[in-house]
């Protein structure tokens, strides 16, 4: 491979990022973060909301750091007194290690472990007020029931014998296979922790597998200290913390991208069909849990691998790699290595197909969207399209709820997803100041960080297509959260090895205050001036784990221990509240099945003779005993 033109982390000559790079960087944050205080202040509800609840605002993006950006401008002319040389400490010459220079990898499996029980701890701690709630979203619900399915041996189970259209559950398909309407991957990872009885634990662990991952990706791309850093701030991010107590997809899919990741940056510095191998598994886990998601998150890497294989060339790194001089044959079999693990992916998947909808590629996925809420369809135009293929089983309701996606919505969204992807992952001011020296120093590192912006900018591109945001405005690009944290830690390096080179230390304390505000942002409530994103997050899921728990007790309370049938008449005003939810054996000790029509009532209970038969009604929140005949 030819010699690309920048230099190897860790040469002080190579790493003074340009004063004008560090004024253009904090006078634009600066100068969007003033704008948007003042803003704020001039609209007179939201100054009347700062002056009787939070000063710096709910989320409290600009306030706090924009004190902090103030005191900018003196750090900067107090720069111009240079601090005495100091010796370098044990510590600093390990963090100025790398996977390059660090041949013994000395410390790594503590520093390893470490992050694995901060990450672990800091996860617990986040849902520690939750615990023995139900979960808040109808997909948690439905991967839960993947998960049980799949502890009985099977991919689906049958519906109902009768009535089977009583048992429909969202995300769930109810067509004589009673199946997940989700991707096999997340279900695998569940089932161990539903059979033992935590499930949350499952993803507790996920956080922490993935913080380490991090770390070793980190020093893979820069050094010691950018890991650790990164990863530390993985394992504190509000945004990771909230979904790791969330059911949902994301972190078991981030468990594989993060290994594919790791790997790939390895074997492109070592080479090596091993790593490659490995990698391979990571993305193809991933894609069975997340496909779109795995797809943009991959792209680069794909494209740059393809180019190689093709061509022979790739012209990436500041030095000489194992790529340069390989036979069209040796290529191949790296590709081989590669392929293996992706075509198993495909191969479990199409068998998860065939079995559930009967077709090796219709996806449950598909097919539920197709039955059940059609104007959710991936693509521009949506409603319009979907409102035409509107069957007898549509959930009208829910699928009204989609907005018909046009250019305009698509900008807007990508827009939220930018602005609730740095907020949620960190904060917008420190991650915009990270980006903005990383964009502008692209000279100053390891040429790979270009496959980090480009796997950033192809997962908002694959999901430029949906009429969503997201959960919290970014669940759709949530993948992007470690490589901007990646960035940051390589942004915070490039600026301290700057500074500590230059002898400016008070220029580093000011970028530690930045940092422990932010953090504090997330992780503090500090009343009346902020509330903890954190802690706002988890109180956005109150209502709904609340709702679901009382639900759920009533019914213990109303059964008296006995076997029971809950008859639920929906809310048609509430189209985020189901409270229709079963094991896909449907024996529980509790059934809960839909009615739309009260006069069904007496010939439904009539249908369960040995079961305590109780009516909910939804929209007053009562409950109705309707008979006792029961049998202990």
């Amino acid at each position: 491979m030819n010699k690309a033109v920048s230099v190897p982390p860790g040469s002080v000559e190579s790493e003074k990022v340009p004063r004008w790079v560090q004024g253009i960087s904090v006078l634009l944050v600066f100068s969007l973060a003033a704008v948007a205080e003042v803003l704020r202040w001039a609209d007179p509800q939201r100054r009347l909301e700062a002056l009787t609840g939070w000063l710096a605002g709910v989320d409290a993006d600009w306030l706090p750091a924009l004190v902090v950006l103030l005191l900018a401008p003196v750090c900067f002319l107090a720069a111009g007194v240079k601090a005495p040389a100091r010796s370098i400490s044990a510590w600093r010459r390990w963090s100025d290690l790398s996977a390059q220079t660090d041949s013994k990898q000395t410390g790594l499996w503590w520093i390893s472990g470490l992050v694995f029980t901060l990450a672990l701890g800091a996860s617990w701690w986040a849902g520690r007020d939750w615990a023995g709630f139900p979960p808040a979203y109808h997909d948690e619900y439905s991967y839960l029931f993947q998960a049980e399915t799949y502890l009985q041996g099977r991919w689906w189970l049958p519906s109902a014998p009768r009535h089977r259209e009583w048992f429909d559950q969202v995300h769930v398909l109810n067509e004589g296979h009673f199946a997940s309407r989700y991707f096999p991957g997340v279900g695998l990872w569940l089932a161990p922790f539903v059979a033992w009885g935590n499930p949350w634990l499952g993803y507790h662990l996920a956080q922490a597998l993935t913080a380490t991952l991090v770390f070793w990706s980190g020093r893979e791309l820069s050094t010691n200290g950018t890991g650790l850093l990164a990863a530390v701030l993985f394992a504190l991010s509000p945004g990771l913390l909230l979904f790791s107590n969330l059911l949902l997809a994301h972190h078991p899919a981030l468990m594989g991208l993060l290994l594919f990741l790791w790997l790939f940056l390895r074997w492109l510095r070592r080479g090596g069909s091993r790593a490659l191998f490995f990698s391979g598994c990571g993305l193809s886990y991933a894609m069975l849990c997340r496909p779109m998601t795995a797809a943009g998150f991959a792209l680069p890497f794909g494209v740059l691998f393809a180019w190689w294989w093709l061509s022979g060339r790739l012209r990436l790194r500041w030095e000489e790699t194992p790529h340069g001089q390989q036979t069209w044959r040796q290529r191949s079999l790296f590709a081989l290595a590669l392929s293996i693990p992706l075509l198993l992916g495909f191969f479990v998947l199409g068998l998860s197909n065939r079995a559930i909808t009967g077709s090796w590629l219709t996806t449950p996925y598909q097919l539920y969207q197709e039955i059940y809420t059609p104007r959710h369809r991936y693509g521009f135009n949506n409603v319009v399209i979907g409102s035409r293929h509107v069957g007898p089983k549509v959930l009208d309701h829910y699928d009204r709820w989609a907005q018909n996606l046009t250019p305009q919505l698509a900008v807007q969204n990508v827009w939220t997803r930018v602005e609730s992807s740095l907020r949620w992952t960190m904060g917008i001011v420190p991650l915009l100041l990270g980006g903005l020296v990383c964009l502008l120093t692209p000279r100053l590192g390891d040429r790979r960080w270009k496959l980090i912006w480009l796997s950033i900018l192809s997962l908002h591109v694959v999901h430029l297509p949906y009429w969503f945001a997201g959960i919290m405005g970014w669940h759709y690009v949530f993948e992007t959260a470690p490589l901007w944290i990646l960035l940051f830690a390589e942004a915070t390096r490039r600026l301290l090895t700057t500074w500590r080179a230059q002898g400016y230390r008070g220029l580093c304390w000011w970028w530690g205050v930045m940092l422990g505000v932010m953090l504090a942002v997330n992780l503090v409530t500090v009343s009346p001036v902020w509330p903890g994103r954190i802690e706002r997050g988890m109180a956005e899921l109150a209502f709904s784990r609340g709702r679901y728990h009382a639900f759920r007790e009533q019914i213990e309370t109303l059964r008296h221990g006995h076997k029971a049938i809950v008859f639920v008449l929906p809310d048609p005003a509430d189209r985020h509240m189901d409270y229709v939810t079963n094991s896909p054996t449907l024996d529980g000790p509790v059934l809960v099945a839909r009615l739309t029509d009260r006069g069904q009532l007496p010939q439904a209970a009539a249908e369960f003779p040995d079961r305590v038969v109780l009516v909910f009604d939804a929209a007053q929140w009562q409950f109705r005993l309707l008979n006792q005949r029961q049998t202990p």
